[in-house]
This record gives structure tokens, sequence and C-alpha cells, in this order.
């Protein structure tokens, strides 16, 4: 059973002695261990003080351990976790009645605490017990998509993945934040049983700040797993950079906050059956880019054609911009340059010259949005990047455990 502050205190009294210079026995109260160097003088009470929780109860490391002090004041509080060695934090109340940790606690830990209290007479009473945190089955950590912080595109997509399965979903769902400026209106949706993302319902505003927190910590979340340390993140929001890509027109558009400002030939994926490999189409659908690399050697062993199968390549390429999980770029090909604009015959990337294909990897960068249409490809999958604009606003908040 957890308590939380303010119940379930256990009152350890200091018994008075008969004498002003006599040191009260050992007291048991509820498996806590007794008190020592109190002292009384005659007709003033000796000073109580009580734990929360009790010695018969686990506390929630997110709840704080109270010591509270009756007849008297708290003249010295101290708390150790032995097993680490580390003391823990706390704060006196203004009538020094009443302590309050104020660090995280751990899980399964065993907490010592001294406290020293004072009567009405200036009789000193010292008392020492144990807190107890509870055990869970398992501790579920959130790790998130993006760094803690950063600049990114309109199409930042916020995510958080756990270490263990969630079983209460809209336990977890409830505890997750997401606050923006200005405020837009968005969601979360579920991808499995450990993986939430969150995007608003149309791409965020230039210049938004937008910011995640999460407080599953020490919260029940289903078959005995608890929620593990909390993160925050705070992400700017830059200019919206848009590119449009048409499979049909085999051109690529590019958008600076809404205005055209670059048209560009293109070649995608083929969608023909050519030996030694079948059609390799480009994905459908909105991308948001990942991350760039100046030089990169395109190898097909990275999708399982090796050295010695039929269709085997590894080149080098420049100004590579990513734009999904599974290998599509944007970037230079100068063996295609003679079909682009007019032919899709690549493996799935967006093949341009050195000047366009350079003009994109100076411009886009990660969050930045890609917008493919008429690929003959199948619709890029939420798991495959950030494949989440895919999907239309009824179905993404369908994928919501808070859900009607």
């Amino acid at each position: 059973m957890i308590r939380t502050a303010g119940l379930g205190l256990v009152v350890l009294v200091l018994a008075a002695c008969s004498g002003p210079s006599e040191t009260a026995g050992t007291a048991q109260a509820a498996g806590v261990a007794g008190a020592t160097g109190t002292t009384s003088v005659p007709g003033v009470p000796a000073a109580t003080v009580a734990f929360v929780p009790g010695a018969q109860e686990q506390l929630s490391p997110k709840d704080p351990i109270v010591v509270k002090a009756s007849g008297g004041t708290l003249q010295a509080v101290a708390v150790t976790n032995p097993q680490t060695g580390n003391g823990v934090k706390g704060e006196l109340s203004a009538d020094k009645t009443t302590w309050t940790s104020s660090d995280h606690l751990r899980y399964g830990a065993t907490y010592q605490v001294v406290a020293t209290a004072v009567n009405q007479a200036g009789a000193a009473s010292e008392q020492r017990g144990e807190v107890h945190t509870i055990k869970p089955a398992g501790v579920a950590t959130p790790a998130l998509f993006q760094p803690a912080s950063g600049d990114f595109g309109v199409g930042l997509v916020l995510g958080l993945k756990f270490d263990h399965d969630i079983a209460d979903k809209a336990t977890v769902e409830k505890s997750l934040k997401v606050t923006s400026s200005p405020a837009q209106d968005g969601g979360w949706y579920w991808v499995g049983k450990r993986e939430v993302h969150y995007r608003p319902k149309d791409y965020w505003k230039a210049g938004s700040t937008v910011k995640l927190e999460t407080t599953t910590f020490g919260t029940p979340i289903g078959g005995g797993v608890y929620g593990g340390q909390d993160v925050s993140a705070t992400y700017k929001v830059h200019d919206s950079w848009i590119a449009k890509a048409d499979g049909r027109t085999h051109q690529i558009k590019a958008f600076h906050n809404g205005q055209l400002v670059k048209t560009a030939p293109i070649s995608m994926g083929k969608t023909a059956d050519t030996p030694p490999r079948g059609p390799t189409p480009t994905f459908n659908g909105t991308h948001t880019v990942l991350g760039k690399e100046e030089h990169k050697i395109m190898d097909s062993c990275t999708y399982g054609v090796c050295e010695g199968d039929p269709g085997y390549y590894s080149a080098p390429e420049n100004w590579n911009v990513r734009i999904s999980a599974d290998g599509e770029y944007l970037h230079e090909n100068l063996k295609t340059v003679g079909v682009q604009g007019s032919d899709n015959v690549s493996n799935g990337c967006l093949n341009m010259n050195t000047e366009n294909a350079k003009w994109f990897f100076d411009n886009f960068n990660v969050g930045d949005v890609v917008e493919v249409t008429n690929s003959g490809g199948p619709q890029l999958a939420i798991n495959n990047g950030h494949g989440d604009w895919a999907i239309s606003w009824s179905a993404w908040q369908a994928g919501s455990a808070l859900r009607g």
C-alpha cells in the first residue's frame, strides 16, 4: 500500500523520564527503531516525532518523506540512502514542525531517518527510523526521439520510446504534456506497445517553441511496472521549408515560408520490373529530413543485395539529405542526369545534378518537409523515419489511448 504525504503518520512517542538528565530507553513503534538521547523536564511532555510512511508501508518514490514534530519543533533531520551513501535534501516548514524531502527518491530503497525534536522546555529528543520505497516488477524509462533541445523544421515529430511494454497506455498518455507557443492543436498516437508519437494537426507554425514534459515517474502503468525517470525537451521551429516532389512531372519544387524558391528536375525510384532487381519506387507521402551527410557510400548490401549478388552496387554519392529510415535520400547522381526530369530510374532516392543537390543540402535541415506524390510506391510507414504526416488527422486521433 502506497501512502502519500499527510497520510499514515506513525507517531513515535518519546516517554518522559523522572529526572532532567536521564535518557529514555529504546522505544519501538510499528517496527521502527527507537529513540536515543532523550531528556525531559518534569511537567513538560517530551516532543513526539512521526514519519510518513509508516514502517509497514511502502512509499512511491515520487512522493516525499515527511517528518513531523508534535509538542515541540524539529531541530535537525538527516535522511540517508545507505546503499549509495547519498543524503536526501529537504525543507523545514516556517514553524519548524514539519520536514519534507525535496529530492527524487529511488525505487526499492531503504532510507534511514534521524530526527531531533525539542519540546517547549528545550529538551531534545532524537528518533531513528527507516522508510522503504516500492520495488516494482519493472521500470519503464522513456527515451526521446530527438535531442532534448534544438532547431527543427515544421515537420518536427515528437516521440518517446519506452524500454518496457506499456500495459496501461491511457495512464501514460495522461502523464505526457506538450505545450507550444503559439498554441496548436495536436495529439498522441501509439505505435506498438512501447512507442508513442506526437504531432499537430497541421505542420508546426514557423517560429514556434514546443515543449515536451513527462510526469510518469513513480506512477503504476500496468503489470507491476512503474514509470522511470521523467524527461523534458524544448524545441525551436525555424522557417518553413517544404519541398514537393512529383513522380509524374519528375520535378521537385521548394517553398520557403510558402514562396516558391527553387524548381529542379529529378529521377525517383523505378517502377518497372527491370532485372536484376525488381521495382524500387520511392515511397509516397510526407517525409521529413532525418539528417544530412556531405559524402556517403551508397551500398546495396544495406538492403540485402551484397557483393557477388546480381544488382550489387557500392558508389560514393554527394550532398545527401536523408528522408526515410530505410535509405531514401535527395542526393547527387551524375549517372542519371540524362533522364532527370523525364524518367524514374533510381533505387528509391531522388536523384539530382550537382548544383541542385547541393542547393537542397545547403537549405534543407532536420524536420523540414519533403512531400512525395505520384511515385508509384506505397505510403511511407510511420516507423520508416517519420512517416507520421502520411496518416490522416482522423486516423491519427484514433491512435490515442484516450480516444473515446
